[in-house]
C-alpha cells in the first residue's frame, strides 16, 4: 500500500486535533458568569484536577514498572509503545475533562439567555472530549503503525497502555463519583429534605467533581480503549486475511470516521436556532445520524476500492446498526414505559422498587445479546474473524460525536448544580434540567453503546489471542479449559464485588462526615454558614485511590495465574467465560441502575406524590443502590473483559517463549 494510506491515521488524527482546538476556543470564549458561579466552577475544577493527578501518580508507577518488564522480556519498542498509549490516554482524559469543567459554568450562564445557547456550549464541551479521545487514539496508533510498518506486536503494547489507563480511570473515577453521590443523596435528600445540589449540602461539590472524573474522564478512557483495541485487532486480523491492504483498511475506516464526526458536530452547531422551543434530543441525534450516513458512504467506497468487494462494508454497516439498536434498547429500558411502571412500585416502598428494578435489568440483557450474537455470526460468515473485528470498528467509527453526546450529559448536570448553588433565576434551572434530562438518556445510551462495542472488541481480541498463542482448538471437554471458563465467569462478579464494596465503604465515611457538618456547623441549615466542601472531596479522593488498585490488578494478573496453573488453552477458556458473564452483568447493572435513577427523576416531576413523599424517599434508596451499579461496577466490567484479552495477547506469548 502507498505511504499516503499508511499515513491516513496520522493525518486524520491531526485534523481532529486541529478541530478540537477550534471547539475549545468556541467554549472558552463564552461568558463564565458572575463571581459566585466562577468560584463554584473553580472549586469543581480544582477537585477534579487534584483527583486525576493523584490517580495518575499511582498509575504511572505501575506503567513504568510494567514497561520495564516488557522492555527486558520482549522489546523496548513494545515498552515505548505501551508508555505512548498510556500517555495519550491520560492526556485525552485530562484535557477533555478540563474543558468540561470550564464548560459547566458557561452552560449555566448561557442558560440565562436561552436553551439553545446553553445546548451549544454543553454540546461543544462534550465534543471536545469526544474529538480528543478519537483524534489522539487514532493519531497515536497511526504513528506506531507507520513507524513499525504495521508490526502487530508493537501495536499490542500501545493498545495495552490504553487499557491500563482505562481500568484505573473507570474504577477510580467510579468509586469517587458514587461515594460522593450516595453520601449527598442519603443525607441531603432523605434526612435533611433539601434539594439536589443545594449549597448547604457539604457533599455537593464532591458530587459535581465526581460527574467529571467518572462520567467524562472515566467514560472517555473506556471508549478510548475500545476504539484503539478495535482498530488494532482489526488491523492484526486484516493483515492475515488481506495482507497489507487488510492491515491498513481499519485505519482508513477510522480516519473517515473522524471526518464524519466533524461534519456531524458542525451540523448540530448550525442546526440549533436561537430560541427555547428546540428539542435538544432531536438536535443531538440528528448530528449522530448525519455522521453515520457520511461514514456509510465512505465505507462502501473504501470497501470496493481497497478490498475489491462490498463484504467489508456490509459487516461494518452491521456493526453500526447494532450499536444504534443497542442504544435504542437501552433508552427504552431506562427512559420509557418500563421506568414509569418501575416508579409506580415505589409507592409501596423501597423493597418492591429494588426487586422490580433488578428484574428489569435482567430482562434488558436479552435483546442486546441476541443482536450481538446475530452481528457476530453474520460477520464471521462473511469475512471470518476479520469480519467480527470490522463490526467493532464500525460501531466505534464515529466515536467523536458519539462520545460528545455522552460527555454533554455531565456538563449539563454540573450546569444545573451551579445554577442552584449560585441562586440563579428558577427559569435557568428549568432550562438546565431540560438539558440534563436529555443528558441522562444519552448517558444511558452511551453505556449501552460502550457495552456493545466492548463485547465485539473483546471477541476480536479473543480471536487475536488464539492466533498469537497458537491455540488450535478450545475444547470444553478438556477439564482445564472448562475450569478456566468457570473461573473466567466468576471474575466479573468478584471484580464487581470489590468495586461495589469500595463505593459502600467510602460512601459510609461520606455520610458520617455530612451528618457531622450538619450537626456541628452552626447556621449551616439556615444558609448562614458555608460547609466544608474540601473535606468531602478529600474523603472521596482517598477512598477511590485506596480501593482502585486491587480490582485493577485482578484484571492484569488473572490470565497470568491461569496460564501457570492450567496452561495457555485454559487462558482462552477464561477469556471466553469472562466475556460471556461480563457482558450479561454489565448490561444488567447499567440498565437497572439507569432505570432506578430515572424512576427517581420521574417521581420528582410530581408523579406518585412528588418530592418529599414516601415514594420519593423509596426512589432515592433505589437510585443510591443503582449508582454503583451503573457508574462504577457495570461500566468497569467493559474494561475488565478487554484488558484481560489484551494482557493475554501481550504477556502469554512472552511466557510461552520462556517456559515452553
Amino acid at each position: 500500500m502507498g505511504a499516503i494510506f499508511q499515513l491516513a491515521g496520522i493525518i486524520a488524527g491531526a485534523l481532529g486535533i486541529i478541530f478540537t482546538v477550534f471547539l475549545t476556543f468556541r467554549v472558552l470564549e463564552r461568558d463564565p458568569g458572575n463571581e459566585k458561579m466562577k468560584k463554584i466552577s473553580e472549586a469543581i475544577q480544582i477537585g477534579a484536577k487534584a483527583f486525576l493527578i493523584s490517580e495518575y501518580k499511582i498509575l504511572y508507577i505501575i506503567v513504568i514498572a510494567f514497561s520495564l518488564f516488557l522492555g527486558f522480556s520482549n522489546s523496548w519498542e513494545m515498552a515505548v509503545a505501551f508508555i505512548f498509549g498510556a500517555t495519550l490516554s491520560v492526556l485525552s482524559g485530562f484535557f477533555g475533562m478540563n474543558i468540561a469543567t470550564k464548560a459547566n459554568t458557561r452552560t449555566a450562564q448561557s442558560a440565562t439567555k436561552s436553551l439553545s445557547k446553553a445546548l451549544k456550549v454543553a454540546f461543544n464541551g462534550g465534543a471536545v472530549m469526544g474529538m480528543t479521545v478519537a483524534s489522539l487514539g487514532l493519531f497515536g496508533l497511526g504513528v506506531v503503525f507507520f513507524l513499525t510498518n504495521g508490526n502487530t506486536v508493537v501495536m499490542s503494547g500501545y493498545a495495552m497502555g490504553a487499557s491500563f489507563v482505562a481500568l484505573f480511570a473507570r474504577v477510580g473515577g467510579g468509586i469517587f463519583t458514587k461515594a460522593a453521590d450516595v453520601g449527598a443523596d442519603l443525607v441531603g435528600k432523605t434526612e435533611a429534605n433539601i434539594p439536589e445540589d443545594d449549597p448547604r449540602n457539604p457533599a455537593t461539590i464532591a458530587d459535581n467533581v465526581g460527574d467529571n472524573v467518572g462520567d467524562v474522564a472515566g467514560m472517555g478512557a473506556d471508549l478510548y480503549e475500545s476504539y484503539v483495541g478495535s482498530i488494532y485487532s482489526a488491523s492484526a486480523l486484516g493483515a492475515l486475511t488481506f495482507s497489507a491492504k487488510g492491515a491498513v483498511f481499519p485505519f482508513l475506516i477510522a480516519s473517515f470516521g473522524i471526518i464524519s464526526a466533524i461534519i456531524g458536530i458542525l451540523f448540530v452547531n448550525l442546526k440549533v436556532k436561537e430560541n427555547d422551543s428546540i428539542d435538544p434530543s432531536k438536535m443531538l441525534h440528528g448530528g449522530t445520524y448525519i455522521a453515520n450516513i457520511m461514514e456509510l458512504i465512505a465505507v462502501f467506497i473504501l470497501s470496493k476500492v481497497i478490498l475489491g468487494s462490498y463484504k467489508a462494508a456490509i459487516v461494518i454497516t452491521l456493526g453500526m446498526v447494532v450499536g444504534i439498536l443497542i442504544g435504542g434498547i437501552t433508552e427504552y429500558y431506562t427512559a420509557k414505559k418500563p421506568v414509569i411502571k418501575l416508579a409506580k412500585t415505589a409507592t409501596s416502598g423501597s423493597a418492591p422498587l429494588l426487586i422490580n428494578g433488578m428484574a428489569l435489568g435482567m430482562e434488558s440483557t436479552a435483546i442486546p445479546v441476541i443482536l450481538i450474537s446475530i452481528a457476530t455470526i453474520v460477520s464471521f460468515n462473511i469475512l471470518g474473524l476479520f469480519g467480527i473485528a470490522l463490526a467493532a470498528v464500525g460501531m466505534l467509527a464515529t466515536l467523536g460525536i458519539t462520545l460528545a453526546i455522552d460527555a454533554y450529559g455531565p456538563i449539563a448536570d454540573n450546569a444545573g448544580g451551579i445554577a442552584e448553588m449560585a441562586g440563579l433565576d428558577p427559569e435557568v434551572r428549568k432550562r438546565t434540567d431540560k438539558l440534563d434530562s436529555v443528558g441522562n438518556t444519552t448517558a444511558a445510551i452511551g453505556k449501552g453503546f460502550a457495552i456493545g462495542s466492548a463485547t465485539l472488541t473483546a471477541l476480536a481480541l479473543f480471536s487475536t489471542y488464539i492466533q498469537v498463542a497458537n491455540v488450535s482448538i478450545v475444547d470444553l471437554n478438556d477439564s482445564n479449559v472448562f475450569v478456566g471458563a468457570l473461573i473466567g465467569a466468576m471474575l466479573p462478579f468478584l471484580f464487581s464485588s470489590l468495586a461495589m464494596k469500595a463505593v459502600g465503604d467510602s460512601a459510609n465515611i461520606m455520610v458520617i462526615e455530612v451528618r457531622r457538618q450538619f450537626k456541628e456547623i452552626p447556621g449551616l441549615m439556615d444558609g448562614k454558614a458555608e460547609p466544608d466542601y474540601a473535606k468531602c472531596v478529600e474523603i472521596a479522593t482517598k477512598g477511590a485511590l485506596k480501593k482502585m488498585t486491587l480490582p485493577s490488578l485482578l484484571a492484569v494478573l488473572s490470565p497470568v495465574i491461569i496460564y501457570f496453573l492450567l496452561g495457555k488453552v485454559a487462558v482462552a477458556g477464561t477469556l471466553a467465560g469472562t466475556t460471556v458473564a461480563g457482558v450479561m452483568l454489565a448490561i444488567f447493572m447499567s440498565n437497572a441502575g439507569g432505570a432506578w435513577d430515572n424512576a427517581k427523576k420521574y417521581i420528582e416531576t410530581g408523579e406518585f406524590g412528588g418530592k418529599g413523599s414516601m415514594s420519593h424517599k423509596a426512589s432515592v434508596i433505589g437510585d443510591t443502590v443503582g449508582d454503583p451499579f451503573k457508574d462504577t461496577a457495570g461500566p468497569a466490567i467493559n474494561i475488565l473483559i478487554k484488558l484481560m484479552s489484551i494482557v493475554s495477547i501481550v504477556i502469554i506469548p512472552i511466557l510461552i517463549k520462556f517456559f515452553e
